[in-house]
This record gives C-alpha cells, sequence and structure tokens, in this order.
C-alpha cells in the first residue's frame, strides 16, 4: 500500500511539473492521493484493533488455564494397583495352621493374610490413590482387597506449607512407630513381618484413626521428631479405647557415615491402657529402638544390614525381642538375604526361646515385578496342643501397575 501511495505522489509530483497537465486532472489526483492515505488510517487501525482482540484472546485463555478456576486434570488422582500371590509348601496342614499361637503373646490368630495355606493363595490387591488437594492438602487413601474381604487400609490427609518444617496427618493411618511398622508388605524384604512386631503388635500393626504431627530440623542431617495421637484400638498392647487414647512419639535421624555408608537411627514410645485379668486399667508401653546401615557398592548394588528391638511392659510383664537381616543387592534384578528373629523375654511361664530363621532370594524382571523364594525354619508358634517347629517354602509374585510412590530407605 505504501509503494502505490509513493508512486501516485510521485506521478502527481511529475503531472505537476508538466505544463501541458490541466488544472482538472491534477486535482482529481490530489483527491485520489486523500482517499488512498484515509483507506490506510483505516486499515491501520482495524489490524491493532485484530492483533488486540487475538492478544486479549490468549492473555484469556492462559487465565483460565493458571487460574482457580476448574480444571479436570488436575483433579485425577494417582492411582496404583498391588497384586500378590504366592505357592506355599509345608510340614503343618491348613486346619492346624489356622488359629496358630505365639506363646506369651497370641493365644490363636484370627486373621492369617498372607501365604494362609498349603498351595497356591491369592493374598490381596491394593488400590492406593493419591491426589492434591489444591496448595495446602495432600489426600491418600488405600483399599486391600483379600479374598474374602476388602477395607480401608489406610485413608488420611497430609498438610502442606506449614512453617518451622511442620507437617500434620489426620485420618487412618499405619503409626511411624519404629522402622517397619509403616512399611506394606509388598514394600518389605522378605515375606512375612518379623516375629517380635507380629507377636506385640498382629499382622495388622499399629494402625488407628488419629492425628499425628511431624517436625523436621532445619540442619544438614536429617533430623525428625513425630507425635501421634491415635484411637489405640489394637488390642494386644493396648486395647482400651472407652477411657484412654494411645499415644506414640519418636526421634528419627539420617547421616552419612562416610562416601558410601548412610545410617538411619530412631527410637519410639507407644503408651496407652490395657486391661489386667481382673479388667482393671493397667498402663501398657512399648519402647522401640532400631538402626539401618546401608553400604552403596556402585549403582545398582549395595548392602544393608537392619535391626530392630522392641521391649514392652503390659500390665507390669515385662516382654522383649529382636529382628536382624542382611541384603545384599547383587544388581537391579536380584537381591538375596537373611533374617534371624528371636523373643530375648518372655513371661516366667512361658518358653524364652521362640526363634526364627528366613532366607530369601528376589529376582526383580522389571521395576515394578517381583519373584521372591523364601524359606523359613520356624521354632515360635504353637498348634493346638503344642509347639511344633515349622518349616516353609513360599514363591510369591507381587505385581505393581500405576503411578507408584518410592519405598522407604
Amino acid at each position: 500500500m505504501k509503494k502505490i501511495l509513493f508512486s501516485l505522489t510521485l506521478c502527481s509530483l511529475m503531472l505537476h511539473a508538466n505544463e501541458t497537465v490541466s488544472r482538472e486532472k491534477y486535482q482529481q489526483l490530489e483527491q485520489r492521493v486523500a482517499e488512498l492515505e484515509k483507506l490506510l488510517k483505516v486499515k491501520s487501525t482495524v489490524d491493532k484493533k485484530t492483533n488486540i482482540e487475538k492478544l486479549s484472546d490468549e492473555n484469556m485463555k492462559a487465565a483460565m488455564t493458571n487460574s482457580n478456576s476448574f480444571n479436570q486434570k488436575n483433579f485425577i488422582p494417582d492411582i496404583s494397583l498391588i497384586l500378590n500371590g504366592s505357592a506355599v509348601s509345608r510340614n503343618i496342614s491348613n486346619t492346624e495352621y489356622e488359629g496358630y499361637g505365639i506363646p506369651g503373646f497370641v493365644d490363636s490368630t484370627e486373621e492369617i493374610p498372607f501365604n494362609k495355606n498349603r498351595g497356591f493363595n491369592f493374598n490381596y490387591a491394593e488400590v492406593a490413590m493419591h491426589s492434591e488437594v489444591g496448595p495446602y492438602f495432600d489426600a491418600d487413601v488405600t483399599f486391600h482387597l483379600g479374598a474374602d474381604e476388602f477395607e480401608t487400609e489406610e485413608a488420611y490427609i497430609t498438610t502442606k506449607k506449614l512453617p518451622y518444617n511442620l507437617e500434620v496427618k489426620a485420618g487412618t493411618f499405619k503409626s511411624n512407630f519404629g522402622y517397619i511398622n509403616n512399611i506394606h508388605q509388598h514394600a518389605q524384604h522378605f515375606v512375612a513381618q518379623p516375629l517380635v512386631h507380629e507377636a506385640m503388635f498382629g499382622v495388622e500393626g499399629i494402625k488407628d484413626p488419629g492425628i499425628s504431627l511431624h517436625w523436621v530440623a532445619p540442619t544438614d542431617n536429617y533430623l525428625m521428631l513425630g507425635f501421634e495421637a491415635l484411637q489405640g484400638t489394637n488390642e494386644l498392647s493396648f486395647g482400651n479405647t472407652d477411657n484412654d487414647l494411645l499415644y506414640i512419639g519418636y526421634i528419627k535421624s539420617g547421616f552419612d557415615l562416610s562416601d558410601n555408608l548412610t545410617a538411619l537411627a530412631g527410637t519410639s514410645i507407644a503408651k496407652g491402657k490395657t486391661e489386667d485379668v481382673s479388667l482393671n486399667m493397667q498402663d501398657s508401653t512399648v519402647y522401640g529402638a532400631d538402626l539401618t546401615l546401608k553400604y552403596i557398592l556402585d549403582s545398582y548394588s549395595s548392602l544393608t544390614w537392619q535391626s530392630e528391638y522392641l521391649y514392652r511392659d503390659k500390665n507390669d510383664e515385662k516382654q522383649a525381642g529382636l529382628y536382624t537381616q542382611l541384603l545384599y543387592e547383587i544388581n537391579r534384578n536380584w537381591e538375596v538375604g537373611t533374617r534371624y528373629d528371636a523373643i530375648t523375654k518372655n513371661l516366667i511361664s512361658e518358653p524364652d526361646d521362640l526363634k526364627k530363621y528366613s532366607a530369601i532370594v528376589q529376582y526383580k524382571p522389571f521395576e515394578f515385578s517381583k519373584l521372591r523364594l523364601q524359606y523359613t525354619f520356624d521354632k515360635s508358634k504353637s498348634f493346638g496342643m503344642g509347639r511344633e517347629d515349622e518349616h516353609q517354602i513360599a514363591l510369591e509374585f507381587i505385581i505393581e501397575a500405576g503411578a507408584h510412590g518410592a519405598h522407604a530407605f
């Protein structure tokens, strides 16, 4: 358009210079130039308006995307699925095994969720969901689907962005007491819980409705202090929910001993109420200490030594036990390990030689699939009229699908 205008202007000048051009034609050309200039201004205004409208539309779309208005993608939770099954061989029949006891601790088990039968077992399916709920909360829920039951394993909210490195959790959750209590079975290294945990807390561990408060110290080394107030429904060690709650406190610390060696240590205490044989309310306290050492050999190889000791004072009766295990992660696919379990202190009238020995080989074809082969020699159980040594071989498979959080150290 500018070239046309320039050309017309040049022509008009040439015509003006030529005396043979009539005055009338000159005026016509001058009027035409004015009309072209007017059209040019109008077009420029329209183009500016179009660009402004286009920019406004883009800004509006960006604002809607980044604003607090509803966006469906932001409200879809992360979902994971765990499948667990096994094949078991043992020298104890299914009828005898159901309802086994642990002398001094458990008269008769009411639930055996893992590897219950000789032969084949579908142990459970686990569905977990995690979602961010705005800028201040996370929500988590885990559903446990057994062969004959469906239950909510955990369901809780966790705060974010609290000052002073504070975090609050509220709902139903596994307690952070000790080291292994809050780790789900599929994330543990052996197919069964340690003997001392099963004896004092049962196969479910400490899991209750309640609230917890964590504080992480602003230091170079990891230091966390935690407190929990729970309903206290664990009948093996506590169980008096009518009058008193269960209170739990712990200190956990992690630090490097060298470039390749890392330590994680913790102490815990759980204090509640229970009933004695006369149905009187008595104090029940469990103390715990744990230590884990991990030595990194290379990117996919490590040695991990993990130990935990529990001491219980229930109705003025003292009992204690421990487990210690050594794991060798050979590479990203193979891991071998061994564990020793023992009750070190029992009631006066009960045996104190309750022990269990385990060895395991684990193969991971992929990060989210496991095959675990474990042999167990168990001297801790009673069946029917008395104690009997148990020999068990279990081949367990675990499949993890979907968005799954990182496992514990």
